[in-house]
């Protein structure tokens, strides 16, 4: 169960840069939700805690609990439906006791693990109709079940995810010609459904936050305004940024016009407070995370170990790219977390448990 390693093989690396961007963050939201400063900091200590304990548990006997692992994010998802607790408009939180967690960031991780396993299995016919169907099935369950939360932006990401842990385990070039082939055109037509006005397909808010990226002047009072006073922040920041809890009254953020400060806009108070310069720095972070994460899933010692490390990496790449979009007006308004830097203790928590397997991974992996 337990792995032997040689301490010298430690990605302590990458361990610096995820608890960098978790600094980042608990410094920022100490700016942007004072109340919720001391939270995130339990909830990184935790984390680390957790990370390094995985990190020197085999995950080849982690993976074996496989079934076990999606039927447990099932009956989690399933009882979000009809226990969870909702805010925003939307239903996405558990409550057990004084325990509040969102279950759909938690599945990202799970999924990772449970494919990792299946398609080790079967690498042998991965592009066998039955196994490419299964897998479809697989990821469709929970999939609907978060969309209809309804959670449009983790729904996405759940896709790419799936996307990339399908193309890391081997699926031919031909099927991936195919299946685009038939899904750009699709998209192209979803979207012009979408923006008819009496379309279904979304939630109303949903549909809105899609108009107003397309047209944010019309917008600029109901949906576009986040995105927009979010822009304004990150430009007034310059290059060194107006200072950390600065007291201007100039400052977007101290005139309370950024949305979800903490989590889904933290991108602006960053650039706002710290300036190009900190933009950059967790950009750069960000990249370095996923490129590192890669670096390891080329040198694993079996298809598991690069699908864990692989898919890890697409996470918080994609997921990085998709909130500093939205930040930045690049992207609709997604309402998707910074990797390691946005408030939510279930979303913190499950990133540094899946570190923790990317560090086993490299630690059974051999010499780089």
């Amino acid at each position: 169960m337990f792995t032997r390693f040689r301490f010298r093989d430690y990605d302590f690396k990458l361990i610096c840069m995820v608890i960098a961007l978790s600094v980042i963050g608990i410094l920022t939201i100490g700016s942007a939700e004072p109340s919720l400063q001391k939270k995130q900091l339990y909830g990184v200590i935790g984390g680390v805690i957790v990370m390094l304990i995985i990190s020197v548990i085999n995950y080849s006997w982690v993976i074996k609990l496989n079934w076990i692992m999606y039927i447990g994010n099932l009956l989690l998802l399933v009882a979000v439906k009809f226990f969870g607790d909702t805010g925003g408009g939307a239903q996405r939180w558990l409550e057990i006791g004084p325990l509040r967690f969102q279950p759909s960031e938690t599945a990202k991780i799970l999924l990772i693990l449970f494919f990792a396993q299946f398609i080790m299995k079967y690498r042998e016919r991965i592009n066998s109709v039955w196994v490419i169907s299964s897998c479809v099935v697989f990821v469709m369950i929970p999939w609907y079940l978060i969309y209809k939360q309804p959670d449009l932006s983790t729904s996405i990401v759940l896709m790419i995810l799936f996307c990339i842990i399908m193309f890391t385990g081997g699926i031919s070039w031909k099927l991936v010609a195919g299946v685009l082939a038939v899904a750009i055109p699709a998209v192209v037509v979803v979207i012009a459904l979408i923006l008819q006005p009496d379309s279904k397909l979304l939630e109303g808010y949903q549909g809105n936050r899609i108009m107003a990226y397309i047209n944010p002047d019309e917008y600029a009072d109901a949906e576009a305004y986040q995105q927009l006073n979010s822009v304004t922040a990150i430009a007034s920041g310059q290059l060194d940024g107006k200072g950390y809890r600065n007291n201007e009254i100039s400052s977007v953020k101290n005139g309370n016009f950024l949305s979800e400060a903490q989590t889904d806009f933290i991108f602006a108070v960053i650039g706002e407070e710290f300036g190009f310069k900190g933009a950059m720095t967790v950009i750069v972070l960000l990249i370095a995370v996923a490129l590192n994460c890669i670096s390891i899933a080329r040198r694993a010692k079996d298809l598991a170990g690069t699908i864990i490390a692989a898919g890890m990496g697409g996470l918080i790449a994609f997921q990085g790219f998709f909130n500093i979009g939205v930040a930045t007006f690049l992207l609709p308004n997604t309402g998707l977390p910074l990797p390691f830097v946005s408030y939510g203790l279930t979303s913190i928590m499950s990133l540094y448990i899946g570190m923790g397997f990317v560090l086993n991974v490299r630690l059974q992996g051999g010499k780089s």
